[in-house]
């Protein structure tokens, strides 16, 4: 990341119910791919990969590729705040979350076994 988030680069980016909901599923889960996500917010790809596009660019969430997916997590570089903020929300909104979250513990072909489908 070149420029130091913001309090403004940030709450942009969360500004988008979508936007927030993917961060927030990132931060609890620590990792998703674009299926997962596609899955969890039962939105076409394009749609999703738009939106990761922006918070990539923003620089709050980091990708890797494996193979044929493609895996985000939230930036290890973004300030502690940044990272204190978006846990405390993720926690504090579960009900929020709560379709998203069972619709991705739900999901019979993930990729990646997630340990937090209860």
């Amino acid at each position: 990341m070149t420029e130091p988030m913001t309090p403004t680069t940030l709450f942009k980016c969360l500004a988008d119910d979508t936007r927030a909901k993917i961060s927030l599923l990132v931060v609890r889960e620590g990792e998703l791919c674009v299926c997962e996500l596609t899955e969890a917010l039962d939105l076409s790809q394009p749609k999703i990969s738009r939106h990761l596009a922006l918070l990539r660019s923003a620089g709050l969430l980091l990708d890797r590729r494996q193979g044929q997916w493609v895996y985000y997590r939230l930036n290890p570089d973004v300030p502690a705040w940044v990272t204190a903020v978006l846990k405390a929300v993720a926690d504090a909104n579960q009900p929020w979350l709560e379709t998203e979250a069972k619709r991705l513990c739900c999901m019979s072909d993930r990729p990646v076994n997630q340990a937090m489908c209860s």
